[in-house]
């Protein structure tokens, strides 16, 4: 005799009322969502207005200190959003770097063998993690940078390097006569240093043979890259240094006060945090992997690089994209010190306009992108270094 097994029913099964609970939530939400829109878009009937991104096209009317894009006030308020934003990526992006660069050497200080070394990077992470980031902002920029000799006294470095309350001004690379054409023979050199690296580690995993793939791939790079230099009729790269022209720094690389407090401010402040996480990453390492690297004779700079830190990564990555997404938010603090970013153009724009829905909306979708973008580079790189069990 066949039995047949008996189904429960649907409201007896909890996977459908696990399904259930979601989808009414769900709806509950969009609703909730629905009534806010409904209730935003009667008020600005009310005063006249209507939900809408047009006024962007609208000319802003108003200056901007400094930016990477050539921009006049006659330009539209969209044009004015772009150069805050290249200014916001522009203070993030370098500070990200030297934040890096500099709190892991403050993190590598937290374990030095010598006392007064880690004395000193001990007090500097509890100074700068417990005073407030907005108190040393002003620090940097009203009792640092503006103080400074003004630009008929600017204190001259060799390079030469002017440094006034008016910035710093550094000489930098612009582009020569042969430009152009160079560059076209430098993407060549890095293609042909790409082939010839592959070539080589191919025939090295083959036949065993010696020899360094990476050392011929770069040979050939700088072989291609070096010979079109010195047949191109003109320097394609040349050295624009700085000078001064009546009350005003021209040439090379100009960093205005307030960008600089900013990024000195960002910088200092996240590096007291990077410093922790990469001083907890380093003790994360069990203690035999640096005792065996010790006894084969290694140095103990190159028991860091080879051994410490390859392993630590898994522990430093994941604190450390937090460090990088709370150092891009904590930039729109630079309307405080003036500096012309996103967040300060758009409050511009809003005190302008009237827009506040528009304005706010577009400052959070520019902060929410460029953290889920970092976010999903570290997440990537993250995966990398991590260790696959076997």
């Amino acid at each position: 005799m066949i039995s047949v097994r008996r189904v429960p029913a649907f409201w007896r099964d909890t996977r459908f009322w696990t399904i259930a609970g979601q989808v009414l939530f769900l709806l509950a939400v969009a609703a909730l969502l629905y009534l806010v829109y409904e209730n935003l878009q009667a008020n600005l009937r009310r005063i006249g207005l209507a939900l809408g991104f047009g006024f962007l096209r609208q000319p802003a009317a108003f200056d901007i200190g400094e930016g990477i894009i050539p921009y006049r006030p006659a330009d539209t308020y969209f044009r004015a959003y772009l150069v805050g934003l290249t200014n916001t990526l522009r203070v993030a992006g370098a500070g990200i770097v030297l934040a890096t660069v500099l709190g892991c050497s403050v993190g590598i200080a937290r374990l030095s063998s010598n006392w007064l070394i880690r004395q000193f990077a001990a007090v500097y992470v509890e100074l700068l993690r417990n005073t407030p980031l907005l108190l040393q902002l002003f620090f940097w920029y009203f009792a640092v940078l503006i103080r400074l000799p003004r630009i008929e006294d600017a204190v001259v470095w060799p390079g030469p390097v002017y440094l006034s309350n008016r910035g710093l001004a550094v000489p930098w690379l612009a582009r020569g006569p042969s430009f152009d054409a160079w560059i076209v023979a430098f993407l060549v050199a890095l293609v042909a240093g790409a082939a010839v690296y592959r070539w080589r580690l191919s025939v090295r995993l083959e036949t065993g043979g010696g020899g360094s793939p990476a050392l011929a791939g770069l040979g050939a790079f700088a072989s291609i890259a070096g010979l079109s230099w010195l047949l191109a009729p003109g320097a394609p790269i040349v050295v624009d240094a700085p000078y001064v022209e009546g009350v005003a720094l021209r040439g090379g690389l100009r960093l205005s006060p307030e960008f600089s407090g900013l990024l000195i401010g960002l910088v200092v402040y996240t590096s007291a945090f990077i410093g922790e996480v990469v001083r907890a990453g380093i003790q994360s390492v069990p203690r035999g992997q640096v005792e065996a690297a010790r006894a084969v004779g290694l140095r103990p700079a190159l028991v860091l690089r080879l051994v410490v830190f390859p392993q630590a990564l898994r522990v430093i990555v994941p604190p450390l994209t937090s460090q990088y997404l709370n150092l891009t938010k904590n930039s729109s603090l630079a309307v405080a010190i003036g500096y012309p970013d996103a967040f300060f153009v758009g409050q511009t724009t809003f005190n302008q306009t009237g827009r506040s829905v528009e304005v706010v909306t577009l400052i959070m979708a520019t902060y929410l992108t460029i953290s889920l973008l970092t976010s999903l580079l570290m997440n990537l790189y993250n995966r990398f270094v991590q260790l696959v069990e076997r």
